[in-house]
């Protein structure tokens, strides 16, 4: 039960993740899966891909596609209405991280 209370949220966290990448340079799938185990997010394919699908179809990510070594890889970027999410998201993130952190602070 714990486990997927977290994953709901952090859902979130990972879109955020997902969306800054994608605003520094073009990102792929398994790219991104490696990026978020090193910040401990443990993403499978079966969630990440339809994420990446979801967030395309809301506008938030450009998908190309390129064939590398003989492979077609999708790459994603960022849209002007990423960027607009992106920041907003970014500065509530904050806001809500100083108090937590804060009230953790007084509460020890």
């Amino acid at each position: 039960m714990k486990e997927k209370i977290l994953r709901k949220l952090f859902l979130g966290f990972i879109q955020i993740h997902i969306l800054y990448h994608a605003k520094k340079e073009p990102i792929y799938g398994t790219w991104m899966m490696k990026e978020l185990e090193e910040h401990g997010y443990k993403v499978s394919p079966g969630t990440l891909y339809p994420l990446l699908n979801r967030m395309e179809r809301e506008g938030l990510l450009n998908k190309t596609e390129k064939k590398v070594d003989g492979r077609i890889i999708k790459f994603y970027t960022i849209t002007d209405l990423g960027e607009e999410i992106l920041k907003e998201a970014t500065k509530k993130a904050g806001q809500l991280f100083h108090e937590v952190k804060g009230k953790e602070r007084s509460l020890d």
